[in-house]
């Protein structure tokens, strides 16, 4: 082995001196201890990519004293000191990086250019951007161009199969066209093609036919083309406004009946006549085109992805004629039935409470309004919601349903509210259902207030459990909701279940120990490791061993981790975390070693591509200029499932014992909490998979 090693390090020295006799542009690098490629690059000015062309072998990683290749076309060929160019604009403030967050997003919630970011940062950034590093934020040298506040929508005449939207306020807007120039993003450690293709609103398929190097492996530093054909010599360029918040315009997806039926698999509302299909285990390309009276060309022309064959779990499109049956099951779901719209009967009434608090900015100038929506970020995540929720609104306009939507200014901050005389000046107590407010203590102050009409009240976003009402609904799910929904999905399996506790994560163990017994703990040694030898004994063959790991500590992940992929061909192990671990973020864990796991976890979305998904952000961003984000598409969730709620033949509080549904990115499983009162149970578990991608499982 030894004779084996020296005769590699002999080679790569004669190669390596040979090619320097050849060419003069590379220079030669001895890794020091801790060293990484990234730290490397900076040191050299240059990317990781130009040194992983040079240095291949250097992408399964690298080691303290390896001698790896450097590019010397980009390093100062003096010994003089290299004069930087002084940034294009000055720091007038500073940003805490957070998880996942990335110079593009940071410069995007700025509204700077990336390239002065990495400029006014270079001292911070030789080592790429870390969580809770001090960014300076350049300050702008031109502005765009202000919005002008306007009504969010006046009162209108009721009129058949139409929406009325009635608002007792004025919001402000942001109105900006995006740059349609070229885009290109540098690919940082830990990316995914799939969070880089959903940063950027596009597919893992457009990504990959604009970048074809990137098929088979995604390089870190390899510079990608994300929009637009120029050479990837140019520079990045990436700039996002906020959506526009205005009167909705009418949706042209053709929209057919939706009525409650005992299904499991259709669930989706789509155009011209289309539902959503899942397929089941044993099903083919023939049994589903005779199953769908469709050609199997048609088919394929309507989902692309059956060219690479039929997979259990697909949600495919296919004609949705009313013919349509499926599995039967005790949770019914909404199913496009029929080409006919559904009628106008009793007309329904839906208020939204939302803050925009535009009593605070009646009397601000465009620039003011401007700085404050640049710095207010509790303001744009209400205008996001908004903009959410009136392409809801449209959508219901679109079914014909016999709705009137009121808009309300809840007026609410952390100390106060207008909530009481919002209510009592608008006949509140009249409305099927009401959506908002944002705060928890001014939710359960609308749902005391309510009560005694039986008015239900959804709380969209807070995920806290506070007072009980029984006209309360929780949309948002809780914390342990999410755990709960992943140990019983092991449990599901028959799993064998071992967790490994951090003795911080004290309420965890009290969790766990109290409602899932059957759970093994793994004993740490007395400076706080790992013990192997109990973690392999506990390992039980001929079952699926889920390991549960419950620590933000690097040491103990890898230690743990490492025991779970030298075990795997003796056990069949799965990598397991019940919450949101940050550590897995770091560049300490790779991203490699979770996906041979295929880590599994909690989470209250889903990525959807489904036909319905795509036409959301399509409509959405014409109106808009932007695709929408998190808020944007939980004020659609909320909203658009609530309007369907309460225009069924039930009311909204039967349907929601007795329906689940799906919408872009949320489901909503409502069930009773406690003695009265109802939560959201709708809890996706995803999982890691060898192409990076995350796939729903449950």
């Amino acid at each position: 082995m030894k004779h084996k090693l020296l005769f590699s390090i002999l080679v790569i020295l004669l190669y390596t001196s040979s090619l320097f006799a050849q060419d003069k542009n590379y220079t030669k690098h001895t890794v020091a201890k801790g060293e990484t490629i990234t730290q490397i690059a900076g040191k050299y000015k240059v990317t990781p990519f130009d040194i992983y062309k040079l240095n291949p072998d250097a992408q399964k990683g690298i080691n303290e004293n390896d001698l790896i290749l450097i590019p010397i076309s980009s390093i100062s060929k003096s010994e003089s000191p290299k004069v930087t160019e002084k940034p294009k604009s000055t720091a007038s403030k500073t940003h805490i990086a957070k998880p996942k967050e990335t110079l593009y997003s940071i410069s995007r919630d700025y509204n700077v250019n990336v390239e002065d970011l990495k400029t006014l940062n270079a001292d911070v950034l030789i080592n790429g951007l870390k969580i809770g590093q001090t960014i300076k934020i350049p300050s702008s040298n031109s502005l765009e161009s202000p919005a002008k506040p306007i009504d969010v929508v006046t009162e209108t005449p009721v009129k058949p199969k139409e929406v009325v939207i009635e608002t007792k306020t004025t919001a402000p807007i942001v109105s900006n066209a995006s740059s349609e120039k070229s885009v290109f993003h540098i690919v940082e450690a830990k990316e995914t093609k799939f969070g880089i293709a959903k940063k950027y609103g596009i597919t893992i398929q457009e990504l990959e036919k604009r970048n074809p190097e990137i098929v088979s492996n995604l390089t870190v530093g390899y510079k990608l083309i994300i929009s637009g054909v120029a050479s990837k010599s140019e520079p990045i360029k990436t700039e996002a406004s906020k959506p526009v918040v205005e009167k909705p315009k009418p949706v042209t997806t053709e929209i057919v009946k939706d009525e409650i039926v005992e299904t499991k698999t259709i669930r989706t509302l789509t155009k011209n006549g289309y539902a959503n299909y899942e397929v089941k285990a044993g099903e083919t390309m023939y049994s589903l085109t005779q199953y769908f009276k469709i050609s199997e060309e048609e088919f394929i022309q309507l989902n692309p992805s059956l060219k690479d064959g039929v997979k259990t779990g697909m949600i495919l499109k296919v004609p949705g004629n009313g013919t349509i049956k499926t599995e039967s099951g005790s949770n019914p779901v909404y199913k496009v039935a029929s080409t006919t719209v559904i009628p106008n009967t009793t007309k329904k009434q839906l208020v939204l409470l939302l803050p925009f608090n535009a009593a605070k900015i009646q009397n601000d100038t465009l620039k003011t309004i401007e700085v404050r929506l640049k710095k207010d970020a509790f303001l744009n995540m209400t205008l996001d919601f908004y903009s959410g929720a009136l392409m809801a609104i449209d959508s219901a306009k679109t079914l014909g349903l016999n709705v009137d939507v009121t808009i309300l200014d809840s007026e609410e901050s952390k100390i106060s509210s207008n909530i009481e005389n919002a209510i009592k000046k608008n006949n509140v107590q009249d409305a099927d259902a009401v959506i908002g407010p944002f705060y928890q203590q001014y939710i359960e102050k609308t749902a005391e207030l309510l009560k005694d009409k039986n008015v239900p009240v959804i709380s969209p976003l807070s995920k806290e459990i506070g007072q009980s009402f029984p006209n309360l609904f929780q949309a948002m799910p809780p914390s342990d909701y999410g755990k709960s929904a992943m140990f019983n999905f092991m449990l599901a399996k028959n799993g064998n279940i071992i967790v490994v506790s951090d003795p911080k994560r004290v309420y965890n163990k009290d969790f766990i120990t109290k409602n899932y017994p059957s759970a093994k703990f793994v004993t740490l040694l007395d400076n706080g490791a790992l013990d192997i030898v109990n973690l392999k004994s506990m390992f039980v063959k001929g079952t699926q061993n889920f390991v549960v790991l419950d620590s933000e500590r690097t040491g103990l992940i890898l230690g743990t981790t490492n025991v779970l992929l030298n075990e795997m061909s003796n056990f069949q192990i799965q990598l397991v975390i019940i919450e949101t671990n940050e550590t897995l973020d770091f560049e300490e864990i790779s991203m490699k070693r979770l996906t041979i796991l295929k880590l599994l976890y909690p989470s209250l979305t889903r990525e959807n591509y489904s036909p319905a998904a795509t036409n959301f952000e399509k409509n959405y961003k014409e109106i808009n200029k932007v695709f929408p984000n998190q808020f944007a598409v939980r004020g659609f969730d909320v909203t658009f499932d609530t309007l369907m709620r309460i225009t069924q033949n039930n009311s909204f509080m039967s349907s929601a014992t007795d329906v689940k549904s799906e919408q872009i990115e949320s489901k909503f499983e409502y069930v009773k909490k406690g003695n009265e009162g109802y939560v959201n149970n709708g809890i996706y578990i995803m999982e890691y998979q060898d192409d990076l991608s995350v796939k729903q499982v449950n």
